[in-house]
């Protein structure tokens, strides 16, 4: 109790200033003081952060443990997806999906568990006996030695006071022998605090010369971190193949948006089911209707059509018989079908060709150029184009009825057929351009209509189609003609196209039909049925 109070009036003088406050940490330790101070504040925050990144949840390991696989969000997902594959069925696409991404997930929770654990047992664990045992255990020393200090100085303190009273009093035998008493105090009180202080220096050494076992624990994190995201992308990886391949089989895609080569490769088709479909309803249902095309339909009726299409439930003439009291809405749904493929039927790649022949002035020069273009589409398109301009042909032909004519027809449809890569740009110029353009396409596709048979002779069947029967003419086997008066002689010079030029050419000499002129440039109907 008197050493207590004896060091509250030793700390008392020193604050107020009566008394010398003795420094016994050089500069040095009192750096690593403070350094140890700033590492136990750190250390702290960083590991309540972490523990917060800990999914499991719990306030210590073992409850974590426990509840972990509980907790995480994506066991819970996972038993969400395979509860759904349960009620869906697996003979469904998104059932079989659900169970497949199910299991990914149950992978993925039990990758992040195992993660971290790690992190609770190579990271968390050793940040937190920092904190709690190995800075505390020096700071517990410090504060000792501060107790220490107090006591010597006060020993110091009243042995001076014992020095200076024995020089001044009568009986100074009695105030040497105190003096020499409070000497072996204070001896006493600063050899304890040398060992202290030792003690403390050899902990904030053996501190410092940690750092590195210290600092290695955040390459742990890091480390867990990229073994955790490497195990997860390889759990995932293992199950998208089979998703993929599931997604594949079905064969179900939306047509609308979807290249035409890839619909047509899935659905095994020759010609495009939309343009097929509607282009035999309204050969059934709209040969009269005025305005074919022109007059917008139902709105909502062409956006069903659409989601019908996509959906796979329209397969053919059948299941459109609930249009017929709106075939404008059948026609609308064709022309946003050609208007949303990502490439148009007549191709980017030869927008350029198509434009240089459409702007040719000599008719028969004009159809030559448009002939050899039209040559080159890749088979696909070649084939959807035959049969969409063949049915666009038999539409026209009843013109006084439904006010559809070629130019009427290809007014309306040629934006829909061609355009170029870079079409949506802004300004005047632009429009301009997009004016121009427009109109040169018109003028493309009503040329072609209005020659059909020319472009593409011999006989035609609109019903549905089957792999190889995209119309009675393999592309390339029409031969381009010059035909001037009674002459007509192939422009293709292989021997297919030579057979059916001499045919043509005796067709021709024998018609009475000798009304084409060099102006109009093609070889009329009669002469071509005739030849093939």
């Amino acid at each position: 109790m008197k050493k207590q109070f004896l060091r509250v009036k030793q700390l008392a003088n020193q604050t107020v200033g009566r008394a010398e406050k003795t420094e016994v940490l050089s500069d040095e330790l009192l750096q690593i003081e403070k350094k140890i101070d700033n590492v136990k504040l750190a250390t702290h925050n960083v590991t309540k952060k972490l523990s917060a990144c800990q999914q499991g949840g719990g306030d210590n390991l073992d409850k974590r443990m426990h509840f972990r696989k509980k907790k995480l969000p994506q066991s819970a997902l996972s038993q969400s997806m395979l509860e759904s594959s349960s009620l869906m069925g697996d003979e469904t696409l998104l059932g079989t999906l659900f169970q497949l991404c199910g299991e990914g997930q149950g992978n993925l929770a039990k990758d992040l568990t195992n993660y971290e654990m790690e992190v609770e047992k190579t990271v968390m664990t050793p940040l937190t006996n920092l904190q709690e045992v190995d800075i505390p255990a020096i700071q517990t020393q410090r504060k000792r030695l501060a107790k220490l200090v107090l006591d010597m100085d006060s020993a110091r303190s009243r042995y001076h006071s014992a020095i200076r009273s024995s020089n001044t009093g009568g009986n100074q035998a009695a105030a040497m022998a105190k003096a020499e008493s409070l000497k072996d105090e204070m001896d006493d009180a600063q050899s304890r605090m040398n060992l202290c202080r030792d003690a403390l220096a050899t902990d904030m050494y053996q501190f410092v010369s940690k750092e590195q076992e210290y600092a290695h624990n955040l390459i742990s994190l890091v480390e867990a971190q990229i073994r955790f995201h490497r195990a997860a992308i390889s759990s995932l990886e293992k199950v998208l193949p089979a998703m993929k391949g599931q997604l594949e089989q079905a064969m179900m895609k939306p047509v609308y948006g979807l290249s035409l080569e890839e619909h047509l490769k899935i659905t095994e088709r020759d010609i495009a089911l939309p343009l097929e479909a509607c282009a035999l309803a309204l050969l059934e249902w709209g040969m009269e209707e005025e305005g074919l095309f022109r007059v917008a339909g139902s709105s909502s009726k062409t956006k069903k059509l659409k989601a019908a299409l996509d959906s796979g439930i329209i397969t053919g003439l059948a299941d459109l018989e609930e249009y017929v009291q709106d075939v404008h809405s059948i026609s609308g749904a064709l022309k946003l079908y050609l208007r949303e493929l990502p490439e148009p039927l007549m191709t980017f790649d030869l927008f350029q060709d198509w434009m240089e022949a459409g702007s040719t002035q000599d008719p028969q020069v004009k159809l030559q150029a448009l002939w050899s273009v039209c040559d080159r589409l890749p088979k696909q398109n070649y084939n959807n184009f035959r049969y969409l301009i063949k049915f666009l042909a038999t539409i026209s032909t009843n013109s006084e009825v439904n006010k559809m004519s070629a130019s009427n027809l290809a007014l309306v449809l040629a934006p829909n057929l061609i355009w170029s890569r870079e079409e949506g740009g802004n300004g005047m110029e632009d429009a301009a351009l997009g004016v121009m353009v427009t109109g040169v396409a018109s003028m493309i596709v009503q040329t072609i209509i209005q020659h059909a048979d020319w472009f593409f002779p011999g006989e035609f069947d609109f019903q549905p189609s089957t792999p190889g029967s995209a119309g009675s003419t393999p592309q390339g086997s029409s031969t381009m003609l010059s035909a001037v008066g009674d002459s007509a002689e192939p422009v293709n010079g292989s021997g297919d196209h030579s057979l059916l030029a001499d045919k043509l050419h005796a067709a021709h000499t024998e018609s009475t039909q000798h009304d084409v002129t060099q102006s109009e440039g093609y070889v009329p109907r009669s002469v071509y049925e005739t030849a093939v």
